[in-house]
C-alpha cells in the first residue's frame, strides 16, 4: 500500500514539474487574446508561405502566445478578388496581394509594373523601401487598408516563345503573346507592335500547344511549374515587369492590437519579407539552370532599345498621365527618365 502511494506521489510530483512546463503553453494555444488569419494566394512550396510560418511561429513566442497568426495559403480563404473584399469588410484579417491586382482599389499600386522600368533587384528594392514604396503605401491607406513598410517579392516577369528569342524590341512585331487581362500588358505590347490575346492562365499550356499564341510572358518559377517549357523553346530574360506582394492589413484589426504586439507583429513581418526576397532571388537562379537543362533556351537582351520603343510609342507618356506627375517622378527618381 505505502509502495503504491510513494509511485502515486512520484507521479504526481513528476505530473506536476511536466505540467508546470507544458500547461501555459497549452493554455496560451487555447486562449490567445488575438487569432487573426493571413491570407495569401500562393502554392505551399513557395518562400512566401514557408517565411509566413515561420514568422507566425516567432511572433506566437515572442507574444507569450497573445498573438496566434494562422497561415492560409495556396487562395484557401478565396481569390484575391474575394479575399480583398474580406480584408476590407473585417472577415480576414492579413493579405499579401500583387500591387497589379491592388490596382483595382489602389491605381498608383501598379506603378512598380511600368515596362522595363526597373533593370535589377537593387533598383526595384531602393525604389520600394524608399520614396516610391512610401508613396503607395500612403495611397493604399487612403482606400481605407493598413499596410506593412517591406513588400514581398513575385519576381521579374520573362518571355518565352516557340519560334524564335526576343533580343530586341524588333522581335515583338507581328508576335502573338498570351497576356493576363490587363491594360498595363495590353498597352505595352502593343506599342512593341505585337499582338497581345487576353487569356486566362488556366488555358495558356493549351493555347501555346495548338499555336493560337506563340508565346507568354511570366516569372521563371511559375513557367517551372506549369511545364510551359514543353511547349516553348526560348526564354528571353527580359525583365520586363515586377511584381511584388503588399501586406495588407484590415484597419479595425490592426487598431485593435495593443501597441507591444503592434510592434512585435511589424518588426517579424517585415523581417520575413526580406528574407522571403532573398529566398525568391535564389531559387529564380536554381531555376533557370532547372529550364536549361529541359531544354529552353535562355538569351539575355539589351533593356535600353525596349525603353527607347516604349518611349517613342508614346507608352510611358500616357501612363504617366495616368498615375500622375508626383507618382511618376518617385518612380523616375528610382530608375532614371523614362517619358
Amino acid at each position: 500500500m505505502s509502495f503504491s502511494r510513494r509511485t502515486l506521489l512520484k507521479v504526481s510530483a513528476a505530473s506536476a514539474v511536466m505540467g508546470g512546463i507544458g500547461a501555459p503553453y497549452v493554455a496560451r494555444a487555447q486562449s490567445a487574446e488575438f487569432s487573426y488569419k493571413f491570407a495569401n494566394n500562393l502554392p505551399e512550396s513557395h518562400p512566401l508561405v514557408a517565411r509566413a510560418r515561420e514568422m507566425s511561429a516567432a511572433i506566437k513566442t515572442e507574444t507569450n502566445g497573445r498573438f496566434d497568426l494562422q497561415v492560409f495559403p495556396n487562395n484557401q480563404l478565396g481569390s484575391d478578388t474575394d479575399v480583398l473584399s474580406q480584408v476590407r469588410s473585417g472577415g480576414v484579417e492579413f493579405f499579401t496581394l500583387s500591387g497589379l491586382i491592388l490596382a483595382t482599389l489602389v491605381p498608383a499600386a501598379s506603378i512598380n509594373g511600368i515596362g522595363f522600368a526597373f533593370p535589377d533587384y537593387p533598383t526595384v528594392w531602393k525604389a520600394m523601401d524608399g520614396d516610391l514604396g512610401a508613396y503607395v503605401r500612403d495611397e493604399i491607406k487612403k482606400a481605407g487598408l493598413e499596410v506593412m513598410d517591406k513588400i514581398w517579392d513575385n519576381g521579374f516577369r520573362q518571355t518565352t516563345s516557340s519560334t524564335k528569342p526576343i533580343n530586341g524590341p524588333d522581335d515583338f512585331k507581328g508576335f502573338k503573346i498570351r497576356v493576363p487581362v490587363s491594360p498595363l500588358w495590353t498597352s505595352m505590347f502593343k506599342a512593341f507592335d505585337a499582338s497581345p490575346a487576353s487569356i486566362n492562365f488556366s488555358e495558356v499550356y493549351s493555347a501555346l500547344q495548338t499555336k493560337i499564341v506563340e508565346g507568354q510572358e511570366n516569372p521563371l518559377a511559375l513557367i517551372s511549374t506549369a511545364k510551359l517549357y514543353e511547349v516553348q523553346k526560348y526564354c528571353s530574360l527580359t525583365n520586363h515587369m515586377w511584381d511584388g506582394f503588399w501586406f495588407l492589413m484590415n484597419r479595425k484589426a490592426w487598431a485593435a492590437l495593443p501597441d507591444d504586439i503592434k510592434t512585435i507583429v511589424a518588426k517579424h513581418v517585415n523581417a520575413a519579407a526580406v528574407k522571403e526576397r532573398e529566398d525568391t532571388e535564389k531559387l529564380n537562379a536554381t531555376v533557370k539552370q532547372e529550364l536549361a537543362g529541359k531544354g529552353l533556351v535562355f538569351n539575355q537582351p539589351e533593356v535600353g532599345p525596349f525603353r527607347d520603343k516604349l518611349r517613342t510609342a508614346g507608352f510611358y507618356a500616357e501612363w504617366k498621365g495616368k498615375y500622375g506627375e508626383k507618382a511618376w517622378e518617385l518612380l523616375e527618381k528610382s530608375v532614371g527618365k523614362l517619358s
